[in-house]
């Protein structure tokens, strides 16, 4: 059963499940809170889970005027504090992610642990594997079929409305988020970046977005795609267990985390 919560930006659906320790998981684009799959269940053994989803996304409408993830990073901090009323842990795959780390920086005050599966913080012409993909995802194209069935069945706007939300997606890809590794470098939350070994995010940009946070921890998952939390919710929910228990990383030999000893 899901809810409805009146939020400044928008009237956001959201789903609560499982017990524990708060965790937001944050779908990724044109995605709804079932793309998560198996996974949900894993991680609500553990976490008390919140599952908003965003604006034009799922059951929550669109809003006038285009999409910016910095608007769903600032509804999502209206959302912690509306709903869950304390700090959470950050799950946020693809858009998910990005709207994860731009809260973080934002609001530092409302973020525990983080993990970002998929993500960029460029925009898609500058960290996607193959830039040219992104030319080809049109609102009634082929590519994007399993996602506008998705908005057909849930969305308060009708299906009618799906070649406006798709093309406002799309936009924003092209050209945000515009992070900075200054900015990313400001992040105080322990973060874990997860990528599949061919994901839709290049390996080069991803190792990039590791390098830039200061409390990082990275996983290539392989013989995995940008799907992977689908693909392996096994080995996903393995992680983040981990890297929630984990409060300090320790090996034999540091390279990177050396200079913090």
């Amino acid at each position: 059963m899901g809810h409805h919560v009146e939020l400044p930006g928008v009237r956001t659906w959201y789903e609560t499940e499982g017990a524990g320790e708060p965790m937001l998981l944050l779908h990724g684009g044109f995605c709804t809170n079932d793309t998560w799959g198996v996974l949900r269940t894993d991680l609500a053994a553990h976490n008390n889970l919140f599952l908003p989803e965003r604006r034009a996304h799922g059951h929550t409408p669109d809003v006038p005027g285009p999409l910016s993830y910095q608007a769903m990073a600032e509804d999502t901090a209206a959302f912690i504090e509306a709903v869950v009323g304390e700090p959470a842990h950050l799950v946020g795959w693809s858009d998910g992610g990005i709207v994860a780390l731009l809260l973080a920086i934002a609001r530092p005050d409302l973020v525990r642990k983080i993990m970002v599966i998929g993500a960029g913080f460029r925009p898609a012409p500058e960290c996607f594997a193959d830039p040219a993909m992104l030319d080809a995802m049109t609102p009634d194209g082929d590519e994007l079929a399993f996602f506008r069935e998705l908005y057909a069945s849930v969305s308060p706007d009708g299906p009618d409305h799906w070649p406006v939300a798709a093309a406002k997606v799309l936009d924003m890809w092209r050209t945000q988020p515009t992070l900075t590794t200054g900015q990313l470098a400001g992040i105080g939350a322990p973060t874990l970046v997860v990528s599949g070994d061919d994901d839709l995010v290049s390996l080069e940009h991803t190792i990039a977005l590791y390098r830039a946070l200061p409390d990082s921890r990275l996983a290539v998952v392989p013989g995995a795609s940008h799907l992977v939390p689908l693909e392996q919710p096994t080995t996903i929910g393995r992680l983040v267990h981990e890297h929630l228990a984990r409060d300090t990383v320790e090996t034999m030999m540091p390279i990177r985390r050396a200079a913090a000893l």
